[in-house]
């Protein structure tokens, strides 16, 4: 890819996020998605593989149709309350189209049939900023109409969501589809908590973000896309892939692991709102995502391959870990100790 065009679809990203968290008025905010999704169109089709061009003909088509709920949503807002401002959603019907298309923009269920496939054709760092900088505009959007949704509706797609995300990741050989599977599940948990503690969803999408980038860029890295080629990567670089097993269990939400704290501070915050079998509910469907990231741990460090393998073994890479997945893998997995410094921004 031309790198000019890069940074021009990078610096549109970066613009796009930065109107849409920091705008007031729905046609601001409704600009700023448009501007990413058409920044991001170029970087998922950059390979010219038809996968790849599959894939960002889905995410358009799925984008533009949310976008348009969007849009229609502020409209009906507009036309029977005099309002633009995104805080002051109080027709019905907006609140229900607005909920559809942040769930089609986010992708969960019922609308995340689009995901697993869109990050399956894009290339690893392109799969990375789909699970994490382009889930941060519609987020904030959800945050701040969150006084207006539906509380029986959100908590209905969260757990629907986090079932869904499990038992889409249980069977799966495809390193990014399980990724995906693992994005849909923790949009299930950011989402049943956004009307009770909207803040606790934003601190539990920056550690799921900072989580899910330290995975991607280590599997990038060792440049394993799939199970099999994932237990022949330990030769490469030994030292990441036992990083990467920690930074997988603490994704799955294990103590004493990073991950274990959005977890723990959502279940109490369901108790307190006196959602106690919806607390159940979902801390039993987060076992199905247990499985398959214990199943990602284990093929990545303890599982050798069988010398029938069709996979040439690589022995260690020359080149220094980047100091970014270092940084990044340490937070992953060690901010436990300091929740309650971080309960203090929340």
């Amino acid at each position: 890819m031309n790198p000019y065009a890069k940074l021009l679809s990078s610096m549109s990203l970066l613009l796009g996020t930065t109107i849409t968290i920091s705008s007031n008025h729905w046609i601001t905010a409704w600009t700023g998605l448009e501007i990413n999704t058409l920044a991001i169109i170029p970087l998922i089709s950059k390979s010219h593989h038809p996968r790849a061009i599959e894939a960002a003909i889905k995410y358009f088509l799925v984008q533009a149709t949310a976008s348009t709920l969007v849009l229609f949503s502020s409209l009906i807002n507009a036309w029977f309350t005099g309002q633009w401002d995104i805080t002051q959603l109080n027709h019905p019907t907006s609140c229900l189209l607005l909920t559809t298309a942040i769930a089609m923009k986010l992708g969960l269920v019922p609308f995340h049939f689009w995901f697993p496939e869109v990050l399956q054709g894009s290339l690893m760092t392109t799969a990375l900023l789909l699970s994490t900088v382009m889930k941060l505009p519609p987020i904030t959007i959800l945050f701040m109409t969150s006084h207006s949704l539906n509380p029986t509706l959100l908590t209905t797609m969260a757990i629907l969501s986090a079932a869904l995300g499990g038992w889409m990741g249980l069977n799966q050989t495809q390193l990014r589809k399980i990724l995906a599977s693992s994005s849909i599940s923790h949009l299930g948990w950011m989402t049943i908590i956004m009307i009770y503690n909207p803040k606790l969803t934003l601190l539990t999408f920056y550690l799921y973000s900072l989580t899910t980038a330290t995975v991607f860029l280590t599997l990038s890295k060792t440049k394993a896309l799939k199970l099999p080629t994932m237990m022949t990567s330990w030769t490469k670089i030994p030292t990441l892939n036992a990083t990467l097993m920690l930074t997988l269990l603490s994704l799955a939400g294990l103590p004493p692991l990073t991950g274990f704290l959005p977890k723990w501070l959502i279940i109490q915050e369901l108790t307190k709102q006196e959602l106690t079998v919806a607390a159940t509910i979902i801390t039993m469907l987060s076992l199905l995502n247990l499985f398959f990231y214990l199943r990602l741990a284990y093929y990545s460090t303890i599982t050798l391959p069988p010398n029938s393998t069709n996979h040439m073994k690589q022995w260690h890479i020359n080149k220094p870990t980047s100091p970014m997945i270092a940084i990044l893998a340490s937070l992953s997995t060690l901010l436990l100790p300091l929740s309650p410094m971080i309960l203090t921004t929340i």
